[in-house]
């Protein structure tokens, strides 16, 4: 489990976010004024002609940088929320074409996709929580395959289903599959490094900077840490999209009748 996911397990939102927000805010405010302790701002003042475009490139280089994560790491989530939703869609599939097989083999279909479902709720999404994997769901899984490849159509309307159940069957494990490969993959410690150095680079840049009001130059760096780092935390939020409290629902699967 990363470092990420750690936090997001130890942590509610309505800690972690006043944690992050408050490190970045006392490494601005306690960098500003050990500059500003020996460097008096008059001598700051001469650098302001260069200083200004640098700061200027630096933060549009880092916005850059941090909007392209931001998106990635929505469109991730949004794409898992979206798989989550298929592979319901396609376990009430398989139950609903086994109607047209006998009544021995739809008894079994509908008991391990019943079994398969209260699995996946009450043992496979807390795991999940942790990046891992339920070997129960994997065992249900495995019992449903079995069941499939060891069944022989006795009609051409049999047949016909039958191949259409297999491809959704596929599916189904396919989109599992990817469900708890999202589940433990996150943004990679190097693009982390690069955030979090960028950030720090951004807001000690605006140390060399010297207003006569070194209170509002502090109010000032304060509300762009904030921003920073709110920006950050919500990265770290959204960056496992079944781990922490903004994270992704067993709705679709508690929601879908197999009765």
């Amino acid at each position: 489990m990363s470092i990420t996911q750690r936090l997001l397990t130890m942590f509610p939102p309505y800690l972690l976010g006043p944690l992050v927000v408050g490190v970045f805010i006392l490494f601005s405010v306690t960098g500003l004024l050990v500059v500003r302790h020996f460097v008096p701002h008059s001598r700051l003042k001469i650098h302001h002609d260069v200083a200004d475009p640098i700061l200027g490139a630096v933060g549009a280089v880092y916005a850059v940088l941090i909007a392209f994560v931001v998106v990635t790491v929505w469109q991730t989530f949004d794409k898992s929320n979206s798989n989550v939703e298929m592979e319901a869609n396609y376990m009430a599939d398989i139950y609903r074409d086994a109607e047209a097989f006998s009544p021995d083999f739809r008894q079994k279909v509908g008991d391990l996709m019943r079994e398969y479902r209260q699995a996946v709720v009450d043992v496979e999404w807390p795991a999940m929580q942790r990046g891992q994997m339920s070997p129960k769901v994997e065992n249900i899984m495995r019992r449903i395959w079995t069941l499939y490849t060891s069944y022989q159509p006795k009609t051409v309307t049999e047949q016909s289903f039958f191949d259409e159940s297999v491809r959704k069957l596929n599916s189904f494990r396919e989109l599992r599959r990817q469900r708890l490969m999202d589940s433990r993959t996150g943004i990679e410690p190097l693009l982390w490094f690069v955030l979090v150095g960028g950030a720090v680079a951004t807001i000690s840049f605006t140390f060399l900077f010297g207003a006569e009001n070194v209170k509002a130059q502090i109010i000032m760096v304060v509300i762009l840490s904030a921003m920073i780092s709110l920006i950050l935390f919500t990265i770290m939020e959204l960056d496992y999209p079944f781990t922490g409290a903004v994270s992704i629902s067993s709705g679709p699967f508690k929601e879908t009748l197999l009765d």
